[in-house]
């Protein structure tokens, strides 16, 4: 597809600065831009790449104000990451989409399946499942008996989704990721016996939740594992049995929940964030890389960082003294010496 300048600008209620007929076929990062492509600058670290790029065509913000001259053409709009993300979801949805059910799918005769739907080579939908219309199963993805998915869900390759589950409308779990596995249940008989709990809940994703690949997320014990509307996880993420992710919460890769743990709102956890069991965390809470939470967060909207994790004003008043302790070691010693020699004295 090409489109000009004009046009890409017209769809995100843009100004343009240079030729505005110009024309686009791909997109580039900044600094590999080449002829025809359209890139973005909205991080300042990257500027510089901007009056050497070969993109014919890039978005900035309006508050930009280059420092020299620009050979491409810039298209100004309110946030040039979210403009160029439109613009992404525009010609994702573009590609031709697989369609009808490959011969060697396996649908028991129990399951429901709605319109428009693909179902790909050796996927296997089971008793009694629900499959909502306009959803697409990719290859080798294994969806258990009384599994319900709402409309307009992927699911890609390998993914497998245990019984009773359920997916709202408009979910996406990427490849080699299972939902539904049984949660780390097992009571102690002895000093070298356990006796493994039956986990007979279920997983529940609302609607829009986006999910990573090789992400496990377990079943509850009794009652459901809520994933709530809107929620991202990136990959490689462990949610234990019986916990609850708030509304618009992300996740980055390697993060651990652990069990019965509740998670508010609008959270941002950043990567190898760890969470022991049975917390409650407000709405809001934001975790620095490799957090390791072993308490309630009550406040909203607050920023912890560090292992154990504490306010980010603290942590950072904390790291000066750090770096310091090698030096104050030294001196502590120094002083001890001066003291031991005064009692001698």
């Amino acid at each position: 597809m090409e489109f000009t300048a004009a046009t890409i600008a017209g769809f995100l209620k843009g100004e343009i600065e240079g030729n505005a007929d110009i024309k686009v076929n791909t997109i580039a990062k900044i600094e590999e831009g080449q002829t025809g492509a359209l890139s973005f600058l909205a991080n300042p670290k990257y500027e510089h790449y901007l009056y050497i790029t070969k993109s014919s065509v890039v978005l900035v913000n309006k508050s930009f104000v280059p420092a020299q001259k620009v050979e491409a053409t810039l298209i100004k709009v309110e946030n040039a990451y979210e403009a160029f993300a439109s613009l992404l979801r525009l010609v994702d949805q573009a590609r031709p989409r697989k369609k009808g059910i490959h011969a060697t799918a396996i649908i028991e005769d129990t399951a429901k399946i709605g319109s428009d739907v693909f179902i790909g080579p050796y996927a296997y939908i089971g008793e009694n499942c629900i499959i909502g219309d306009g959803c697409s199963i990719y290859p080798h993805v294994y969806i258990g008996d009384n599994t319900k998915l709402g409309n307009d869900c992927t699911i890609n390759p390998g993914v497998k989704i245990y019984h009773d589950c359920i997916l709202g409308d408009g979910c996406t779990i990427h490849a080699g990721t299972v939902i539904g596995s049984d949660g780390f249940g097992f009571a102690p008989q002895s000093e070298s016996e356990f006796m493994k709990i039956p986990q007979l809940g279920n997983v529940v994703l609302e609607d829009h939740v986006e999910i990573g690949a090789n992400v496990t997320i377990d079943r509850a014990t009794m009652g459901s594992t809520f994933i709530r509307r809107g929620v991202k996880l990136d990959n490689l993420i462990q949610i234990g049995h019986n916990v609850e992710v708030g509304e618009n919460t992300v996740m980055a890769a390697q993060t651990g929940i652990s069990g019965s743990t509740k998670i508010g709102k609008n959270c941002m956890f950043g990567g190898q964030v760890g969470l022991s069991g049975h917390l409650k965390i407000a709405n809001g809470t934001k975790i620095g890389a490799q957090g390791g939470i072993l308490g309630d967060v009550k406040d909203e909207n607050t920023t912890i960082i560090g292992s154990p994790a504490i306010e980010l004003r603290q942590f950072l008043k904390s790291s000066v003294l750090f770096k310091r302790l090698p030096e104050m070691k030294l001196k502590i010693d120094s002083i001890e010496k001066e003291i031991e020699s005064l009692k001698k004295k």
